[in-house]
């Protein structure tokens, strides 16, 4: 159902929570900060007193997060990530484990929005750093919490070859988050693209480059409950 929530800004989506049972993200780049303020501000003012989850601010640069802290100054921020939070309080972990897997410490960011994601749409979650083929007995000293996972997202740059490499040693689906990281032909993310996407072992999906928030959404998605209340019956209860 359509709201009228709608202005000169943004129409924002406060029923997106009780249609998908996550709410909608704010995607910061390309908003000006006076855009970001009046965003958050109108999050704010629904909220009270119609709590609908937790708000995600992504790809927020450091003058965008002080741009929504202006607004909610309570709200998480992890720089690195480049993503807030708010309200600030993850919801209690339901659903099996989602597994982050970071090839690389060049990752880290873009697998630290994948966590953090996955953390605030309801998940446990596990992050993996440094994991990549160049080392490969990494990969393999690590196959224990891999294989806890109800879901997997790797993410990777350079060659791309970690997913295809997980999902050969385990059940469960793979999400893989080609990243920008790696020398000129890597063409900014595209050479890992395109070998995700040609991966020999079945049961990888792929998202866009850099896209942590996006991969942890699928893999949130894929480890939910099989039935889970939405936000509204939480609400209730």
């Amino acid at each position: 159902m359509a709201d009228d929530h709608s202005d000169s800004i943004a129409w924002l989506d406060h029923d997106r929570a009780a249609r998908r049972g996550y709410p909608e993200a704010v995607y910061c780049e390309g908003k000006s900060v006076a855009q970001l303020r009046h965003i958050a501000a109108r999050i704010r003012e629904f909220a009270n007193p119609h709590p609908v989850g937790n708000t995600l601010f992504t790809r927020a640069n450091d003058v965008a997060a002080a741009a929504v802290l202006a607004e909610l100054p309570d709200a998480f921020h992890d720089a690195e990530a480049r993503l807030l939070a708010w309200p600030p309080t993850p919801p209690e972990p339901v659903g099996e484990l989602v597994v982050i897997a970071c090839a690389g410490t060049s990752d880290i960011a873009v697998a630290r929005e994948a966590e953090l994601t996955a953390q605030y749409l309801g998940r446990p979650t596990r992050l993996l750093v440094d994991v990549g083929v160049a080392g490969i007995h990494r990969t393999f000293a690590r196959l224990d919490v891999l294989r806890e996972a109800g879901a997997i997202v790797v993410v990777a740059g350079m060659d791309g070859a970690l997913p295809s490499v997980v999902a050969g040693l385990v059940r469960v689906p793979v999400v893989a988050v080609p990243t920008s990281v790696g020398y000129g032909a890597a063409f900014g993310g595209i050479a890992p693209l395109l070998a995700m996407l040609n991966a020999c072992a079945p049961g990888v999906g792929v998202v866009n480059i850099d896209n942590g928030y996006g991969g942890a959404h699928l893999a949130a998605q894929i480890a939910a409950p099989r039935h889970p209340p939405t936000i509204n019956e939480e609400i209730a209860e």
